[in-house]
This record gives C-alpha cells, sequence and structure tokens, in this order.
C-alpha cells in the first residue's frame, strides 16, 4: 500500500477518535423535563410579613459563559461589564405579602439580567444590580407597589466584594462604584518586558494548585484596573453621592452599628502570582465617614507560607461587635497558626474600641481554633466556637465578653461529624435598623435543625435555654413528609413558614400557627415533571464488611415490575470520618420530592435503569493516616451495595456502573482500577495524578513526600494499565477548581488509551467545574446515556480481570 495513503489513514483515523463534535441531545422527553421552569428562589422579607420570589433560569445559553473574561488572581472578569463572570440569569421578581394576601410584580426591563435582591432592613424596599453591556446598574424597588427604577448615571463595582449594602436608616445603600475618570484599560504590551522570574530560599510555601493566577505584569495592571473601587454613600430618593476616601483594592467594607466609622479590608502591592487575591498583601483599616484614616487594625503581607491545615498569623476575622456603637473584635493565632504546634491555646478573642486610639484587650484564650461567633439579643454575650483539628470535635460556648472566664459555659460539645446530636443552625433577625443578633424570647435561642436520625432526617425548630439548657422542640417534620422550617411569621414567635413536600408533593410554602396547629397553605407551586409521577423511592440500609453501617437512596422507574432485574447506576462522594459510629449515620430523606434537574444521574429512571443515589462511601480512621486504606474501604462500600441491591432482587449485578464528579470521579476511577465489581465508570471533573496535588488533597494532611507510597496508591492514574471496564471521563475545559485541573482528565485518557484500555474523553467549551450552560448540560446527559446503553444495558462480554 501506498506509504503516502498509509500516513494519511492514519491521520485521518487519529482525527476522527478525537475532534470536536456538534452538541449532542438526550431524548426529548428529558428535554422538556429540563426545560421546565424551575420553582423560584424564595427570600422572607426582615420582618417575616412577605416572600420575594426570583425567578431564575438555570441554565443560560452557552453565549453567556463564551463572553470574553479574564482570568486574574484566582477570578474570572467580564472586562465589558467590569463585572464577576455570570453562570445563572435571574429574569423576573415578585412579592406575595402575607397579610393582606396579595402579590406584587416588581417592574423590570424586557429580558431584563438581575442579581439576588436585598431587602431593606425595615421590608420596604428592595435593592438589586442589573447587568447591561456595559456595565452594573444599581437597582431600587418599592415592595408594595412593585415600582422600580435605576439609580443614575453610576456603575458598581462587584469584583472583590459586595457591590452595596443597605444603611440603618433604610433611606441610603453602601456601594462600590467604578471610579470616575479612570481612563481605558492597560494594553498588552507589543513585546515582552521579560522573563518572568520567581525565587525561593528556605521557604515553606505549601500551596494548593490554585488556577487563574497572576503570571506577568500586565496582569497586574489589569487586576488593579477592574477591581479598583470607590466607596460611597447614595441617597435612594434623590441620587444624591456621598464619596468616602480615595479608590482603592476594597475587598469588604462595612460602617460601624452607630455608622460613624468604616471598617474597610483592602489589598495592596506586591501581588503574588502564587495564590488567589485574597492572600494578597493587604491591610484592616478604621476610616471616619470621610475616608480618613483613624486606625491600621492589622497589616498582613503575602499569605503563602500558612501551614496545612493552618491559619495566617496576625489579626483575622474582624468584625464590628453587634450592640456596641463601635467596637471591633478579632482573632489572632497563638501557635503561629500551624495546628501541629503543641501549645496550651491556639488563638486569643481580641477587643478593640472607639476611638480605637488604645492598645488592643486581649478578651480571652481559645483552647482550640476559632470557628465562628454568634450575638445574642443581650449585649456582650455571644455564643463562641472552638475546631479540634485533632478529633474534628466542635465546642460551642456561652460567653459575656465582660466576664468571659467566670461566664464561660458550654452548651455544644460533639464531634464535628455527628449529625444525629447536630443541634442545627441558630435563627437570626434583623432588626429594622440593621442589627443582626439571634432570635431571643427572654433566656430562649432558637435552632432550625436537620433532624438527622436512623430513619432519615426529620427537619425540626428547637429551641434552648441559656440558663437551664433545657431543651424544648417546637415543630418536628411528620415521618411522611419533609418539612422545613423557614423563618418567623412576624413578631410573633408562635407562626412560622415552612417549606412542605413529599415523595409525591413538590415543594410549597405553609404558614403554620405553633399554639392553634392550624395550617394556611401559601404557595401552589406545580410539578414541572409530572410524567415521573409513580417512580418509586426509599431509603436502604447495609453493612460493610468491617461493620460499618451504610446506606443509599434507592430510586426506581415509574413503570419498575416487582421482581425485574434492573441495570444500576451508583452515584457516590467519599467523605472521611473518625469513627464509624457517625460514618454510619444516616444523612438526607427518603422524604423529599424528586426533581430532576442539570446532570443529575435520575434522569437514567427515564432510561430504565435503577439509580442508587448518594450511596455512602466512608473512610473511617485516624485523621493522619486514614487515606492509607482508602482503596479498601470504598471498595468494600461498593461491594456490599451492590450484594445489598442484589439480594432485594430489583438489579442485574452484572450491568452496574459506578459514576461520580470530583472527589467522586477520582473514586469512580479507582473503582474500576481496584476491582472487578462494575460493568464501566462515568467519571466527571476529577483528579486522578495526585503527583498533581502534592501538599494534600480533601482531607489528607500529609504532603507528596511525607507520604508518596499513599499518593501513588490511591492515583487512579498509576493504575491505568488495570482500568479494564469502560470509562467515560467528563471535564469542563476551563475547571477552575483547585487540584482538578482540565489536565487531570486528559492524561488519564492518554494513559487507558497507551494501555489498550477503553475510554472516552468529552471536553465541555467555557465550563468550569460543574457544567451550566443548557448546551454542555444537555450534551452531558446524552454522552452519559450513549455509554451506559453501550457498555452496561446491553453489556455482553464479561469484565476482565485486575
Amino acid at each position: 500500500m501506498n506509504k503516502k495513503f498509509i500516513v494519511l489513514a492514519t491521520t485521518l483515523l487519529a482525527m476522527a477518535t478525537f475532534a470536536q463534535t456538534p452538541y449532542k441531545l438526550p431524548p426529548q422527553t428529558v428535554v422538556d423535563i429540563l426545560d421546565a421552569p424551575p420553582t423560584p428562589y424564595t427570600i422572607i422579607s426582615p420582618r417575616g410579613d412577605a416572600m420575594l420570589f426570583v425567578e431564575y433560569r438555570p441554565h443560560p445559553a452557552i453565549a453567556l459563559l463564551a463572553r470574553p473574561l479574564l482570568k486574574l488572581g484566582g477570578l474570572r472578569l467580564d472586562p465589558q461589564r467590569n463585572a464577576r463572570q455570570r453562570l445563572s440569569e435571574y429574569t423576573g421578581l415578585s412579592i406575595k405579602w402575607l397579610q393582606p394576601n396579595r402579590t406584587v410584580n416588581i417592574g423590570l426591563p424586557e429580558d431584563a439580567r438581575v442579581g439576588i435582591p436585598s431587602w431593606s432592613y425595615d421590608g420596604a424596599k428592595l435593592a438589586f444590580t442589573r447587568d447591561v453591556e456595559a456595565g452594573v446598574e444599581l437597582w431600587v424597588a418599592d415592595a408594595k407597589s412593585g415600582e422600580a427604577r435605576a439609580l443614575a448615571n453610576m456603575r458598581v463595582n462587584d469584583v472583590l466584594s459586595t457591590a452595596f449594602a443597605w444603611m440603618g436608616d433604610n433611606a441610603h445603600l453602601f456601594v462600590q462604584l467604578i471610579p470616575e475618570n479612570r481612563g481605558t484599560a492597560p494594553q498588552p504590551p507589543s513585546v515582552p518586558y521579560g522573563p518572568i522570574v520567581e525565587e525561593t530560599a528556605g521557604k515553606f510555601s505549601k500551596v494548593m494548585t490554585f488556577q487563574d493566577l497572576l503570571r506577568n505584569p500586565h496582569d497586574e495592571a489589569l487586576f488593579e484596573y477592574y477591581a479598583t473601587a470607590q466607596l460611597a454613600v447614595i441617597n435612594v430618593e434623590t441620587n444624591e453621592v456621598h464619596r468616602i476616601g480615595a479608590p482603592g483594592l476594597i475587598m469588604g467594607a462595612s460602617f460601624s452599628p452607630d455608622e460613624k466609622y468604616v471598617l474597610v479590608s483592602k489589598l495592596k502591592k506586591p501581588f503574588s502570582y502564587r495564590v488567589p487575591y485574597s492572600y494578597f498583601t493587604r491591610t484592616v483599616e478604621v476610616w471616619d465617614r470621610a475616608g480618613k484614616l483613624i486606625a491600621t487594625i492589622a497589616d498582613l503581607p503575602i499569605s503563602d507560607e500558612i501551614p496545612t491545615q493552618g491559619v495566617p498569623t496576625g489579626p483575622r476575622s474582624v468584625q464590628w461587635q453587634a450592640l456596641q456603637s463601635a467596637t471591633l473584635l478579632w482573632v489572632e493565632a497563638l501557635d503561629g497558626g500551624d495546628p501541629l504546634r503543641k501549645v496550651e491555646h491556639r488563638d486569643k478573642l481580641m477587643r478593640l474600641t472607639a476611638p480605637f486610639a488604645a492598645a488592643a484587650q486581649e478578651v480571652l484564650k481559645l483552647q482550640h481554633r476559632y470557628a465562628g461567633l454568634n450575638s445574642t439579643a443581650r449585649a456582650q454575650e455571644v455564643l463562641l466556637t472552638e475546631y479540634d483539628r485533632d478529633r474534628r470535635w466542635r465546642t460551642t460556648a456561652f460567653v459575656n465578653l465582660i466576664k468571659p472566664e467566670k461566664s464561660r459555659k458550654v452548651i455544644f460539645d460533639l464531634s464535628a461529624n455527628d449529625d444525629y446530636n447536630d443541634p442545627g443552625r441558630p435563627v437570626y433577625e434583623t432588626r429594622p435598623e440593621g442589627v443582626s443578633v439571634l432570635r431571643q424570647e427572654g433566656d430562649w435561642i432558637f435552632f432550625n435543625a436537620r433532624g438527622a436520625s436512623p430513619e432519615g432526617e426529620r427537619p425540626a425548630l428547637d429551641r434552648l435555654n441559656l440558663k437551664t439548657l433545657k431543651k424544648e422542640r417546637l415543630f418536628h417534620s411528620s415521618g411522611n413528609a419533609y418539612e422545613q422550617f423557614i423563618a418567623f411569621a412576624g413578631k410573633d414567635n408562635n407562626t412560622i413558614i415552612t417549606r412542605y413536600e413529599s415523595k409525591t408533593e413538590p415543594p410549597n410554602f405553609f404558614l403554620v400557627n405553633l399554639k392553634k396547629q392550624e395550617r394556611t397553605t401559601l404557595t401552589a407551586f406545580k410539578d414541572p415533571a409530572p410524567q415521573l409521577t409513580g417512580l418509586k423511592k426509599e431509603l436502604v440500609k447495609y453493612e460493610r464488611s468491617d461493620s460499618v453501617q451504610l446506606s443509599g437512596t434507592l430510586y426506581l422507574p415509574p413503570n419498575y415490575q416487582a421482581g425485574e432485574k434492573l441495570p444500576l447506576i451508583i452515584w457516590a462522594y467519599p467523605l472521611e470520618y473518625s469513627d464509624p459510629a457517625t460514618a454510619g449515620q444516616v444523612r438526607g430523606s427518603p422524604n423529599t420530592f424528586t426533581f430532576l434537574r442539570g446532570t443529575s444521574v435520575l434522569f437514567f429512571l427515564m432510561q430504565g435503569y435503577a439509580v442508587l443515589l448518594d450511596a455512602t462511601m466512608p473512610v473511617v480512621g485516624d485523621p493522619e493516616t486514614m487515606n492509607d486504606t482508602f482503596v479498601e474501604q470504598i471498595v468494600g462500600a461498593a461491594q456490599a451495595a451492590i450484594d445489598k441491591l442484589d439480594e432485594m432482587g430489583v438489579i442485574d449485578r452484572k450491568r452496574v456502573c459506578i459514576a461520580g464528579h470530583s472527589y467522586g470521579a477520582f473514586m469512580t476511577a479507582n473503582l474500576l482500577a481496584h476491582s472487578d465489581l462494575f460493568a464501566a465508570g462515568i467519571a466527571r471533573s476529577g483528579a486522578y495524578n495526585r503527583s498533581l496535588t502534592p501538599f494534600g488533597f480533601q482531607s489528607e494532611r500529609r504532603s507528596f513526600w511525607e507520604a508518596s507510597d499513599t499518593y501513588m496508591k490511591v492515583s487512579p492514574f498509576t493504575h491505568a494499565h488495570k482500568i479494564n471496564e469502560p470509562l467515560l471521563l467528563i471535564h469542563g475545559e476551563a475547571d477552575n477548581n483547585s487540584g482538578t485541573h482540565t489536565m487531570q482528565s486528559e492524561r488519564l485518557y492518554q494513559a487507558i488509551k497507551g494501555n489498550g484500555g477503553t475510554a472516552r474523553l468529552v471536553l465541555l467549551p467555557h465550563e468550569s467545574h460543574g457544567y451550566v450552560a443548557r448546551e454542555s448540560v444537555l450534551h452531558t446527559l446524552a454522552e452519559m446515556f450513549e455509554w451506559a446503553e453501550k457498555y452496561v444495558k446491553n453489556r455482553k462480554t464479561e469484565v476482565g480481570t485486575n
């Protein structure tokens, strides 16, 4: 045969096996469900007397993602709008008032694209942004009439932080504006300025594999141009603008409760090519209302030497103390930020009061790492939470900041993984002047609990007495539904707003009177996919060979007939636990309504598959070494799941597909490499070579050089020659998640191909770690269906032996 023809044929074959193709579509029934309008987001008013509904398009056209963007300092910016890249489109706003029962539509321009609105503290107005081609406008709407208007002649900047916040008088907005007369954006140099040079000597910089970082002086100039903002206060009625200080790289700014001072966090040079913007050189300052510097709280260098799972040194978590005119609280590390250093106390809580001329005072020392502070409705009384990394333990104590040592009383002390005893999230209230504190009735505070139990989650509303520590349950979801507390309705603690759903009823909101046990329907959202009525769903519990309890939610198609053995999709994501007891707890609920959204594997139900969703794959052991047995534990969990469903008689164990996203994709590739349990696998946006994440992954605390055997053992790339089941690899072409570079999927595909395995690599243009655009989502579903149809449902041959 002619040699030129052979070369041409080989070239054409290579092009045919890997080339850009048009977007695919799954079956029309799937397209119809994905395109059905979703129920709107709901935001309750600060007074609890109204509900804001935000309509949105969950999967915008790929054109939105394809807009020109800049990757700078860990951010993705739309230079035309001087804004962060948009991945969602919010298209409509309406308000439902509870008393009287009426709905108000917010007047927006046709085809408007807005941001999530913010209620004024008195609940009378809304503020929100609107994207236009030349920037981001700021709008205000009257919540009673629905009349909305743009604040004239201004564009806001949301690159580094939130673009606006309400002031305490509910008549002014504190905003970040595009600076006036800033000129045009820096142009790239026609020739390079010179080589990029980095040098290190004796510096321990164990940073994650961050992406979208600054790369050269031109990137620095662009970052400074687009991120610089001007602080200002705007009167929403008159449009009067009062500018505060000089423009700067403002990471955050907030007024003191008395609104006489401004707490400002801002960046300054030098920048870094190693870490995102939040770790750049930065200061935390107090200004007066004119922008004059009153005090510097922190002057911090580039934070690229933070110990693994540690914290930066110097002041952090700087915040205004609630119910005080102008008092700052912050924490500082006493262990150099290093969790491995043996010390009596890890952090200290500090305080500084206006006029900020004196030295800061130490309030108290914390034995473990500071993990949060909740202000009660009484001045100086807070809930202070610490986290013990060694035990993965969380302790919350009541503390009076005036007499901290004497008043400290532990109210919660439990494993961070103990969902059965988790008290839930404390319930807050926002007062008309803007102060946000725990909702309190005498000595009682309230908690919104998930209510995890061996039968699944049953959400609850509890109250706790801070003096006696007595706990009372005010509301508990029934055992055959899933009903969550959302908010209190008005000032009355006896009436709440809930979100109710069941296996057969889509989520809707209700007004519940706790004393009278009366219910009033507030919404009537319909089932967006009635064609799925009749699908079967149940919680399945089983046991791993090492006696660790496992669970998952089993879904069967609507037309399933008892005794039929279906092909199965298992979807899972490994999680780490310190002990078998918490690892075996049941999470999730069998009583929630089933929505088919995005790239969910539940769409396989429409193709005749059973689905085991969120099958638990716990990795249990000492936090320092648990990944030494990662492979054995996930293989054991997968074996137990298949054995259980086979025992139930609902699956064909020779037609099982394992699938996962991110760390779940890492799990998927490992299961194919180290077991013969599956007919095929689907791995999306994963990391497969752990030498490319050398300073840790997930909760791994050791570096590659400290545990190289483990890093290599758990890397599917190392064992690509043993992946002898077909593997579909899907990845966003622009994945910016730390650790999951798109290259991870490309290299694993090449390794499988080089060893004669079966694989397919799909790279989605413009997509990041999760897939957003309508075209990308539909294509992903089509690829998954085709792969499973070919290698799972219609499987004809036995899987080989590893």
